[in-house]
């Protein structure tokens, strides 16, 4: 576990605990997901590596750049993450709220990746199916791999399901050869 997950999960734990008094987790969810991507830009890490960054100033420039996603509460973090030299963790706190909210809301991310485009009755299909096997509502992100020749691999979390051609060849040739 990286430094920057140790110490995200504090801050996310009181940030989702924040928002989920409030009821806004998807304003949360959106201002965070913003600052992070400031923060991962390129050219505010050179801000942010200089000796002489003002971290009030970096925190002003993230505020900025967030606009009125970022209300008075997200503008704190912002500024509180500065000030102890923590802006850099931004995404990692990011990373932690989401698997909160999805915990709290009981939903999986599953990623199918497939030898030909879906139909929406197949994504129907697979999102019922992981539904029923992970007992949570699910999200479904599809990417497509032609080297699979055909079916798909569905991966949530630590479950990998691998129903593609390329994985049944595999499989029976280290049968053969065992």
């Amino acid at each position: 576990m990286s430094d920057h997950t140790i110490v995200a999960r504090p801050y996310a734990k009181a940030v989702f605990e924040i928002a989920r008094a409030q009821n806004s987790l998807s304003q949360w969810a959106e201002a965070l997901a913003l600052a992070s991507s400031v923060v991962e830009d390129e050219g505010f890490n050179d801000l942010l590596f200089r000796p002489d960054a003002d971290p009030q100033a970096l925190a002003d420039l993230v505020i900025d750049i967030c606009g009125e996603r970022a209300g008075e509460l997200q503008q704190n973090l912002i500024r509180l993450l500065a000030g102890n030299g923590r802006l850099t963790c931004l995404p990692w706190i990011a990373a932690e709220y989401v698997r909160l909210r999805d915990e709290y809301e009981n939903v999986a991310d599953v990623e199918v990746l497939s030898a030909v485009p879906l139909s929406e009755e197949q994504k129907e299909q697979f999102a019922g199916a992981m539904k029923k096997r992970l007992g949570k509502d699910v999200r479904l992100s599809c990417d497509i791999d032609a080297s699979l020749l055909g079916g798909a691999i569905l991966r949530s979390g630590d479950i990998v399901i691998d129903g593609s051609l390329r994985g049944r060849l595999d499989r029976l040739a280290g049968a053969l050869t065992h």
